[in-house]
């Protein structure tokens, strides 16, 4: 029997276990696929605090890691396939063990969808991002792409051009998602360009991105675009399959939490991207992460002292 399980091993479940183990809770962390979440993939991380210098993605990782387990986190090197949070105390299976737990924090974080092109994969990190609020600075005065016509692409487009000397918005499509107003910023800027009814085809480059191979989805004629770096904005894809009917989730499949970060069911915490839409920083979820661990001790202490009914998840 544990006190708490932590599902996910990026920042915000990082920090709850950092947080949960100078508690005395003796956190079990079942890390997933690998530990870092999206920030292990960044080859260089610069808006850390703590972090005058540089700091590569995976030893930030690696460090809060360690510093959890200085305080008594243990760490599981499995991924969770099946959860039951419909009675209490809460069973998890992974692939190589049963466990039952007094409280779950959901850390699962969320998966940037991908273009799925050559080029992406070999790129990522190193012109390739998701992110212009991290790598943005690492363009000054460069030419990017963005791809997408949502929201996203449109607010983070704009705030490229704090760095990029151009910026060109490409859409598969002829008109864009965006909101009305985030479009009429965008068009009077005069560092954003748009190319519409084009995919990317291909990344390209030798060592570093040098331009992008386009193909319009009506003519179907292609040509390259020359360009120093891209970013991908075409959503995000919560890890929330393994809750659905067992927490409720949002109609785009995030987990639903009130101010305190408590899921539907009592004893049941969710942290990071997984709940978060908006922010998708590093240090939003560590701040997510540290809050759910205290909410899990609070439960954890009135456990002991009375019987909190514990709730039937929604099917």
């Amino acid at each position: 029997m544990e006190n708490l399980i932590i599902l996910g091993a990026g920042p915000a479940g990082l920090t709850a276990a950092l947080y949960a183990a100078r508690a005395n809770l003796s956190p079990l962390v079942i890390t997933g696929n690998s530990v870092g979440g999206q920030i292990a993939t960044t080859d260089i991380v610069e808006n850390f605090p703590g972090f005058p210098e540089p700091i590569g993605g995976m030893e930030l990782a690696e460090r809060m890691k360690q510093q959890a387990e200085r305080f008594g986190a243990r760490f599981e090197f499995d991924e969770a396939i099946e959860v039951n949070f419909r009675q209490h105390p809460f069973q998890i299976r992974t692939y190589g063990a049963e466990h039952e737990a007094k409280a779950v924090i959901v850390a699962t974080g969320a998966t940037p969808r991908r273009l799925n092109v050559p080029g992406e994969q070999e790129f990522w990190g190193r012109g390739v991002s998701v992110c212009a609020t991290c790598d943005g600075f690492f363009f000054t005065d460069k030419e990017v792409v963005v791809v997408g016509g949502g929201d996203s692409a449109f607010q983070e487009g704009l705030f490229l051009t704090r760095y990029a000397r151009r910026v060109t918005i490409i859409h598969r499509r002829e008109q864009f998602r965006a909101q009305p107003i985030l479009q009429e910023r965008a068009r009077h800027n005069p560092k954003i360009g748009f190319i519409t009814e084009t995919v990317v085809t291909s990344i390209l480059g030798e060592g570093r991105v040098q331009a992008v191979r386009l193909r319009n989805v009506k003519t179907e004629e292609e040509r390259e675009l020359p360009t120093d770096g891209v970013f991908i904005f075409i959503g995000y894809e919560p890890n929330t399959a393994l809750f659905r009917g067992q927490l409720e989730l949002d109609e785009a499949g995030y987990i639903r939490v009130n101010e305190r970060l408590h899921a539907s069911v009592p004893g049941v915490f969710a942290a990071g991207e997984v709940h978060d839409r908006w922010f998708r920083q590093a240090i939003t979820s560590a701040g997510f992460g540290a809050m759910a661990a205290m909410e899990a001790e609070k439960f954890l202490a009135e456990l002991e002292h009375r019987r909190i009914p514990t709730a039937v998840a929604p099917r």
